[in-house]
């Protein structure tokens, strides 16, 4: 059958996909515009697992929070090189992924793919389309969805880095500004919990093999190192876990002591920062 100008245009129109893809996939269906899109989510699913084991390390990241900001969330959509990072299909489609996570509160990242976009599509399915369009692989690298009396945002000027930090017990305090100084530390610091009872026991394990090994090469005896390596595990905890860490803006006091000056009993209940650097 003869595929006109119009309905290349019009599938154009539908997915975004260029003149040339839509002719060869309208061609390809017989001018059956739903087998088309088939055809070129199928070019798009090719193109994935072609490049399935390429490093994503380029994207964007974006935050949405709710009107009274009890609830915050944070996508990273990733792709290989920064050219595409700045193409305006890519961002338009991460805008439509946290305006849909803002609007469904999708408890997991599987559950955010499933969620439709305006066009009845899956998120999952946007991003393998723009996959094949494209031409390099694309992938939700992140998504958090946290909620408390507060929740304040940070997103690194690099649009590569978003934080999200969840205040309990702000009783009518204006937490902005605090909340602003303490998501850069997280920014800058990347503790690996907020206190040191929320480290795992694997990096306990491993901080206290470090520890017993530089002792060992110090030349301390065999029967001091657990002890040794216990006291570096307590600077472990005061460098790399949040409430415990100096306050980069006074090194005087803790982030804990900060939260406390603020306002007596303010407290943080979680963090959670994503990165594409």
């Amino acid at each position: 059958m003869s595929i006109t100008a119009a309905d290349v245009n019009k599938l154009r129109q539908m997915t975004g996909a260029g003149m040339m893809d839509c002719k060869k996939a309208l061609t390809e269906a017989e001018g059956d515009f739903e087998a088309a899109i088939d055809v070129l989510r199928k070019a798009g699913q090719k193109v994935a697992a072609k490049r399935a084991d390429n490093a994503t390390n380029e994207g964007v990241v974006l935050v949405a929070l709710s009107a009274d900001h009890s609830n915050g969330k944070l996508i990273a959509l990733a792709c290989e090189t920064e050219p595409v990072s700045k193409v305006a299909d890519f961002n338009n489609l991460a805008q439509s992924i946290i305006d849909k996570a803002a609007a469904s509160h999708a408890p997991s990242a599987h559950d955010l793919l499933a969620e439709p976009l305006a066009d009845g599509r899956s998120v999952e399915g946007h991003i393998i389309e723009l996959t094949g369009r494209i031409g390099e692989k694309i992938t939700l690298a992140a998504y958090e969805n946290i909620s408390a009396e507060k929740v304040v945002s940070y997103i690194h000027s690099n649009n590569k880095i978003g934080v999200l930090v969840a205040f309990e017990n702000v009783q009518g305090a204006d937490v902005s500004e605090i909340g602003k100084d303490i998501a850069m530390q997280i920014t800058a610091m990347k503790p690996v919990a907020l206190d040191k009872d929320g480290v795992d026991s694997e990096t306990i394990e491993r901080e206290i093999e470090i520890g017993k090994d530089q002792a060992r090469q110090e030349g301390k005896p065999e029967a001091m190192l657990e002890k040794i390596a216990i006291g570096k595990l307590e600077k472990f905890y005061k460098e790399q876990t949040l409430l415990n860490q100096q306050f980069v803006k006074d090194s005087s006091i803790t982030i804990r002591q900060l939260l406390e000056n603020k306002q007596k009993g303010l407290t943080i209940s979680m963090f959670k920062r994503i990165s594409l650097v």
